[in-house]
């Protein structure tokens, strides 16, 4: 830092008057050959400039004087100290050469100088190089131009005042109340002590600073740096190969300031070695503690070696004072914690001894610190959990990451309680910390809460109960009044000889027991408990099929549009459930449109991931094809499209609608693989979309066949059912196509026949048969008739809802209610071989 110098002002001994009384510069000045400078001999020189000069060398402010285009440097006493060890070579150099590192500002201010202006700077910063290091200065300067005999600038001259201290310290206040600031919300050494590092290495642009402890062994741990264009050393090191001086110098508690490790004698040869090897070529350590175990100390380093100012080490010192009161505080806070604290808290070796307890131990386990911290940690663990608990704290210590686990502590009195730890290694490798939480309570109110919940949910399974057969009661009730009514008329009517009216209560009997089947159906289906036959479909096809029976029940008020992906993927489903899905869809869409609108039915290919189905169990992430059914209808508010897929739920009037056709088609959805969804917004419409899994099979047509009778030749069919109503109608229904028809009311009466010579061309079976069932039967017939063809017929059978997983070769299954056209094709083809459509 500049002191101004106690100034001679006797006469100096030169010959050139306007030289006296300059001091040291005017004597260099006179004993100075000129003759080859652009100012040229002194003797020559204009009075413009002796003038100037004279004032500016009697001044005992830093004063310069730059002449000419190449600005020649005149100045006086005050500035040669101010120009550090560039003095003498300065005076009568060009300032450009004689200060490179500032060369453009000032070329600029000679630029403004020699056009008549003006400059003044205030707190100007730069960096310069006047001892042969870098320096950061401020300086407040004024510039002025000199004018010649005519009044035009000849040079500049400029009057500096270096206010480096008081800029320093003003920003060294600012800094030092600002980290202050921030070190008070901290509350741990380690955030306390990497702030102060970070904070410290950006301001002197330091290449490494860290808070370090060191042990009167001499062992140095450094939990983590701030470290720039250097590698870190967090870790534990020894200071016993740097030998003793640097530790006697820590214990002694001065600041150890280094600013040439290679070149410094005071340090020993294996010291400056050892700090070289870790990039340090100067250093300022600050102690912070000093204490019987160990010491603290905050280290600021630079990689290259550093003159540090004094400014600079006074900032250390004064931020290791700070950071020395903050951790004194965490600390305070920590034992306060620590004392208070209900979880117990603890520190432990890996060894297998704890070293310390807090209070909390003896509160919730009862046993004393005394008996706690002499014997080992596993001697009041659980036997069953010390294996597990061993093996988190080695596999944390080889990791030196933090662990969570569970494990069951004694307590005094000989139960056992349930403990939560949390537990984190130490950097010394050799010890850890370790916060246990008391779960007996957590796990007693977990209990009661899990009781709770499923009385809960037992509730709503009652009510959803209560809902589904109060449901399935009123329909069923309503169709079999149709029934057992239709029934008694036929009855009534052919007793009385009256037929003109059979056939309409017969039709009426029959439209009843339809939608009984129906019915019956789509609870299956909602259940997902339904006979899916899941094959490669073309929806698009399907579709397109399906187009002339969906504009015949949407009506002349319901415009009908398709819009189909051109390189549909084959989609994985049953067929005729898809096509009850759609066709309930579009009911539906028509409903919601009373004054009529347009129904769009569209395809897509796309694929559902994890993001995705994560969200809705059961859904696999993969590919999927899009059904999807729009309408422009009413729409729904959000509160009744949670209720759509309930079973029983209908916006329908009374008497128009059962409230199973979206519950169904979610079951069948679900069961098949695939997923539903509902988008609607009250006066903008519906859309339904279906994602069906892909298929990877070759896609198979459609066909539709025509209701026929096809008559047997006589060919043997075993019947085997157990109700005696669906034995006989299917028995009758054979023998009426010519076919032989053998029954038997279970496998028991069944297996004799299936093991003898008899002929039997097909078995037909019932899946549910009371003891062993229609499955085992088969399997058991076929070890006699390997090659004997099986037709499964099922109202429910859960081992039987996806057929490919159920059915063998030669098997096929139908779903009860069928019609009597529908079996006579089914027993006709398979006969005959015709494969399954």
């Amino acid at each position: 830092m500049f002191t101004a110098p106690i100034f001679d002002l006797t006469p100096t001994k030169t010959a050139f008057p306007f030289l006296q009384g300059g001091g040291v510069c005017a004597e260099l000045i006179a004993d100075r050959d000129w003759s080859t400078s652009s100012l040229g001999p002194i003797a020559q020189w204009p009075q413009c400039l002796t003038s100037a000069l004279s004032l500016l060398l009697r001044s005992r402010v830093p004063m310069v004087m730059m002449w000419g285009q190449i600005g020649v440097m005149l100045y006086n006493d005050a500035y040669s100290n101010f120009a550090g060890g560039r003095h003498p070579d300065s005076l009568g150099s060009a300032v450009r050469e004689s200060w490179p590192e500032v060369a453009a500002f000032n070329d600029a201010v000679i630029r403004k100088g020699l056009s008549g202006e003006t400059a003044h700077y205030r707190d100007q910063q730069m960096t310069l190089l006047r001892n042969g290091a870098p320096e950061q200065v401020w300086m407040d300067l004024d510039y002025s131009p000199v004018p010649d005999a005519e009044g035009n600038p000849a040079g500049v001259i400029c009057i500096l005042s270096e206010t480096t201290e008081r800029v320093a310290a003003q920003r060294r206040s600012a800094f030092l109340l600002s980290l202050s600031d921030d070190l008070r919300s901290l509350k741990t050494p380690a955030e306390i002590t990497n702030l102060a590092a970070i904070r410290v290495g950006e301001l002197l642009d330091a290449s490494r600073v860290f808070y370090a402890e060191i042990t009167s062994s001499g062992m140095m741990t450094v939990e983590r740096d701030y470290s720039r264009s250097v590698g870190s050393i967090a870790g534990v090191h020894s200071l016993a190969s740097f030998g003793p001086d640097l530790l006697a110098a820590y214990r002694n508690g001065a600041p150890v300031v280094v600013y040439d490790v290679p070149g410094d004698d005071r340090l020993s040869a294996p010291a400056r070695e050892g700090l070289t090897a870790r990039e340090v070529g100067a250093f300022i350590d600050v102690v912070l503690f000093e204490e019987e175990q160990w010491v603290g100390l905050l280290a600021v380093q630079n990689a290259t070696p550093r003159v540090w100012s004094q400014a600079e080490e006074m900032l250390v010192q004064e931020v290791g004072e700070r950071v020395k009161s903050a951790i004194e505080r965490a600390r305070a806070e920590r034992d306060r914690l620590w004392d208070l604290s209900q979880d117990m808290l603890a520190r432990a070796d890996f060894a297998g001894m704890m070293s310390a307890v807090n209070p909390a131990w003896t509160r919730v386990l009862g046993w004393s610190e005394n008996d706690l911290l002499t014997r080992e940690y596993t001697a009041i663990i659980h036997p069953d959990d010390v294996a597990h608990s061993l093996e988190v704290i080695a596999r944390m210590a080889q990791s030196r990451e933090p662990a969570r686990f569970e494990n069951r502590i004694a307590a005094q009195g000989g139960s056992w309680k349930s403990i939560e730890w949390t537990a984190a290694p130490e950097p010394d490798g050799i010890n850890f910390v370790a916060v246990g939480r008391d779960l007996t309570e957590t796990n007693a109110r977990k209990i009661e809460l899990e009781a709770a919940q499923e009385a809960l949910r037992h509730s709503q399974k009652l009510e959803a109960i209560g809902q589904l057969t109060g449901g399935i009661a009123h329909d069923f009730n309503n169709m079999l009044t149709g029934i057992v009514g239709s029934l008694d008329l036929i009855q009534r009517n052919i007793a009385a000889g009256r037929f003109d009216r059979v056939d309409r209560y017969i039709n009426a009997g029959n439209a009843s027991a339809q939608r009984a089947a129906a019915l019956t159906s789509r609870l299956l289906a909602f259940g997902r408990r339904q006979s899916l036959d899941l094959k490669p479909t073309d929806i698009n096809g399907l579709v397109s099929g399906m187009s002339e029976l969906l504009e015949r029940t949407l009506g002349e008020q319901t415009v009908l549009e398709t819009h189909f992906q051109a390189d549909l993927w084959a989609a994985s489903t049953d067929t005729n459930q898809l096509e009850s899905a759609l066709l309930n869809l579009c009911i539906n869409a028509r409903d919601a449109m009373p004054d009529g609108g347009r129904l769009i039915i569209e395809t897509d290919n796309t694929y559902l991931d994890e993001h995705y189905t994560r969200d809705h169990p059961g859904l696999e992430p993969g590919q999927y094809v899009i059904l999807s059914v729009s309408d422009t209808g009413i729409g729904m508010a959000p509160s009744t499209i949670e209720k759509v897929f309930e079973p029983f739920f209908t916006t329908k009037p009374v008497g128009q609608g059962t409230g199973l056709g979206l519950s169904m088609i979610y079951g069948f959805a679900q069961q098949s693989g695939g997923h539903v969804r509902i988008y609607s917004e009250l006066g903008f419409g519906t859309t339904v979309k279906l994602f069906v899994p892909r298929s990877h099979g070759e896609k198979e047509v459609v066909k539709r066949r025509e209701a026929q009778f096809p008559l047997g030749s006589g060919e043997a069919v075993m019947v085997v059912e157990d109700d005696p109503s669906v034995r006989l109608v299917v028995t009758e229904v054979l023998r009426e196509l010519c076919y032989n028809a053998i029954e038997a009311t279970d496998a028991t009466s069944a297996l004799p026949l299936l093991q003898s010579d008899e002929r039997i061309d097909l078995l037909v079976t019932d899946v549910g048969l009371p003891g062993m069932n229609g499955r085992q039967l088969a399997e058991i017939a076929r070890e006699v008739r390997p090659a004997l063809k099986v037709l499964f017929i099922t109202g429910y059978a859960q081992n039987a809802a996806i057929r490919s997983d159920f059915l063998g070769g030669g098997m096929d299954m139908m779903t009860k209610p069928f019609a009597a056209d529908a079996l006579a094709l089914k027993v006709h083809d398979m006969i005959i071989g015709v494969p399954s459509a």
